[in-house]
Order: C-alpha cells, then sequence, then structure tokens
C-alpha cells in the first residue's frame, strides 16, 4: 500500500474511473474503483479509505443518497463529489450532509491530485493532533499521580495559544474546527469552514474567489469555477452564522471580486 493514501472512486463511466486512478495512482496514491454505489458499499464495510471520489448523478443508488449511506456509518471519511450539472442546491444538500468537497466536470488533473494531497494531509494533521493532546493528557494524569494526587492545580501549559482565530463575537476554534459565537458552538462542515478561516484571516479585507478557493481547497481554479464554488460555501456558512441569509451582517458579498467578512 502507498504511503500518499488509499482512495475509493466511484462512477459509473468506465473512462472516466480509469482516468481518475491512472492520475492519482501516478500521484502515488493506491486507488480502488466502483462501477456503482453497492459495489462502493461492499468496499468500504470490508477496506480502510482515506479518502472517497463519488459522481453525483448515477443509475441506482445516486451519489447523494450514496453519501449519506456513507457518512451515517463512516463520519469520519472524506467524501468528494463531483458533476458535470452544477446546481447550488444540491452542492448545499451535499455539503450539509457530510460531503467535504464538491467539484466541477471537467475534472483537471492538477486539481484532483492537489485536492486529494489536501485532504488526505488535512486527516493525518488532525489526527496527530488528537494523538499529541492525549498524549498530554495522560502525562498531566501521570504527573498529578507523583504529585501525591494533585494537591493543587498543575500549572497551565500553553499549548493552545493559537488554537482560536478571534474576529468580533467569532471564535473559530481550529483544533476542533468549529465555530463560536457569544459561546454557543456552530458546527460547520470541514471545507466551509476552512473558507470561513480564510476570510476571518484576511477579515475586513475583500479576499478575491481565486484567492478563496486556492487558500481553502489548495488549488487553482479559473475565475467562473472559483466563483461558483465560492458562492455554494458561503451559502452554507451563511446558513449557518447568519440570522438573516438575505440580509446578511457577517458574510459580505463584494459583487464581481470576491467576499469579505465583517465581524468588529
Amino acid at each position: 500500500m502507498n504511503s500518499s493514501g488509499h482512495i475509493l472512486i466511484i462512477d459509473d463511466e468506465a473512462s472516466l474511473r480509469q482516468s481518475l486512478a491512472r492520475i492519482l495512482q501516478g500521484a502515488g496514491f493506491e486507488v480502488t474503483t466502483a462501477e456503482n454505489s453497492e459495489q462502493a458499499f461492499a468496499y468500504i464495510h470490508s477496506t480502510r479509505f482515506d479518502l472517497v471520489f463519488m459522481d453525483l448523478r448515477m443509475p441506482g443508488i445516486p451519489g447523494l443518497e450514496a453519501l449519506k449511506t456513507i457518512h451515517a456509518s463512516y463520519p469520519a471519511l472524506p467524501v468528494v463529489l463531483f458533476t458535470a450539472q452544477p446546481d447550488v442546491n444540491s452542492a448545499v444538500e451535499a455539503l450539509r450532509n457530510g460531503a467535504t468537497d464538491y467539484l466541477l466536470k471537467p475534472l483537471k488533473p492538477q486539481a484532483i491530485i492537489e485536492r486529494a494531497q489536501g485532504i488526505i494531509a488535512s486527516q493525518q494533521k488532525e489526527k496527530r493532533k488528537q494523538e499529541i493532546m492525549g498524549q498530554i493528557e495522560t502525562l498531566q494524569a501521570e504527573l498529578k499521580s507523583l504529585n501525591g494526587g494533585g494537591t493543587g492545580p498543575l500549572p497551565p501549559l500553553n499549548i493552545n495559544s493559537n488554537r482560536f482565530l478571534k474576529r468580533g463575537a467569532l471564535a473559530l476554534d481550529t483544533h476542533k474546527r468549529c465555530l463560536i459565537i457569544n459561546e454557543r458552538t456552530i458546527n460547520i462542515p470541514p471545507t466551509s469552514f476552512d473558507y470561513l478561516l480564510v476570510l476571518a484571516r484576511h477579515s475586513p479585507k475583500v479576499v478575491g474567489y481565486q484567492t478563496l478557493v486556492a487558500e481553502a481547497q489548495g488549488y487553482q481554479a479559473d475565475t467562473h469555477e472559483a466563483q461558483e464554488l465560492s458562492k455554494w460555501h458561503i451559502h452554507q456558512l451563511r446558513q449557518a452564522i447568519e440570522e438573516d441569509t438575505h440580509n446578511p451582517s457577517f458574510l459580505i458579498n463584494v459583487r464581481g471580486m470576491g467576499y469579505r467578512l465583517v465581524a468588529d
């Protein structure tokens, strides 16, 4: 097995499956392909995968229904959907049901490679963070025991100094990857959280569509694709944090340029 990760491709079009497999195998990934959702479910139940690429529109069980089934049993498994017929409603529904990303056909080889590398690297980084936090908790418990059960508080460990990115009433927890507004925790789909993180880092400046996609998703998109991808994720974010999505106060659209976060 290649150390880069194991990817499952689900698509009823044989030529696309084979092309994607060759592209990803050439980049060092191990690849398994499935021609429909039923075959994919059998693979997922018997094999550990790091990432799934799946067509949204397939005969039999369509991609969106397959996504719900996969996410229900394996919520930590990243799933990226792709389609030749972009639709903001289906994109938003996919993200709400656990999709990590939503890409447009025709799929660009370099973009697919970079997206796979970015998602798997992020997963590995988060897993390592959790391992380190667990080790720290174990060491703290051991230190407390060596101190005789702990007659006083242990000195705080300064491990979370960069954990929170705060902008006004908004605080982004970069460890748990969630948003906190006025002590209320809001869970956001992973890729949409990355978009919010980029906007927060640049706030209150305008972030162009292509810059937003490049920094949030790790690949270069043309202007139209970047605008469409940004629109879907901003819609998702507004649904989560805006009191009035038709009159947003946090996520502001600067027509023809991009978006900016206004939180202060």
